[in-house]
Parts: structure tokens; C-alpha cells; sequence
């Protein structure tokens, strides 16, 4: 991720933002990579369901890679755009990034592009209403 694209990517409001405990640090002093992308499953939920505008679930997850490990002390912020929005499915970029240093300094850590699905009542793929795709794709 480069300068501007982390500049133009704080601007933005986080759909998450958590401190992590000491409980959620591994071996090295880092925090879990399965607590990171715990976090951005619950951030592209909360997005998912405002875009699909009722329950989603996760379908996939690709391309995501780890850029740097998160601190104790570290704020952590979600961020996830609308990438894709299909019949029954959409497409989130989440954005991880740590906050060091009372806010002074802003560390990318990962970025992914998870996929989830629409469900009705039934637990089953349903449309994503046509309001949402023309509010989050253009």
C-alpha cells in the first residue's frame, strides 16, 4: 500500500475499531494472525448486511497477506469499500490498520478481498436488493 493510499484509506470512517488484550498475543509478542482476520470477518459482516441489507456469511477469502504484525498498545481499524456487488453476492477489500504511538504513526498490517453471501430466512443464497447496488457501485 503506498503513502497516498493509506492517507486516503484513514480518512475514511473504520467499520471496526478495537484495542487488542494481552490475551490475543502469540509467542512473539504479536497479536494472532487469527485474531486479525477474526476482525475483518466481523467488519465485512457488519458491511456485508448493510449492503445485502439483512444476514450474510462469509463465502471466501483471497488474496490476503500479512505487511506487518500488530503491537500491544496498537489500535487496530477495519476498513472495508465495496468492491463487487453481484445477483446473491458481495465482494468487500478490507483494509487493516494499526494506529502506534498515541495516533502518530499508521502501519498497514493486511488486506484481503472476502466474499460473502446474501441468506433469506432459510439460510439461503437470496438477491441483494437493487437499492444496494445502486447505492454502493454508483
Amino acid at each position: 500500500m503506498s503513502e497516498d493510499e493509506l492517507r486516503d484509506l484513514i480518512k475514511l470512517q473504520p467499520v471496526l475499531r478495537v484495542a487488542p488484550q494481552p490475551r490475543d498475543l502469540n509467542n512473539n509478542g504479536h497479536i494472532f494472525g487469527g485474531w486479525v482476520l477474526s476482525q475483518m470477518d466481523i467488519a465485512g459482516g457488519i458491511m456485508a448486511a448493510r449492503v445485502a441489507q439483512g444476514s450474510t456469511a462469509t463465502v471466501a477469502i483471497e488474496a490476503m497477506s500479512f505487511l506487518a504484525p500488530i503491537l500491544t498498545r496498537d489500535i487496530v481499524s477495519v476498513y472495508a469499500q465495496v468492491e463487487r456487488i453481484g445477483k446473491t453476492s458481495v465482494s468487500l477489500r478490507i483494509d487493516v490498520v494499526a494506529e502506534r504511538n498515541r495516533g502518530e504513526e499508521h502501519v498497514p498490517v493486511t488486506s484481503g478481498l472476502f466474499t460473502f453471501v446474501a441468506l433469506d430466512e432459510r439460510h439461503r443464497p437470496r438477491p441483494i436488493p437493487e437499492s444496494s447496488k445502486a447505492k454502493y457501485t454508483g
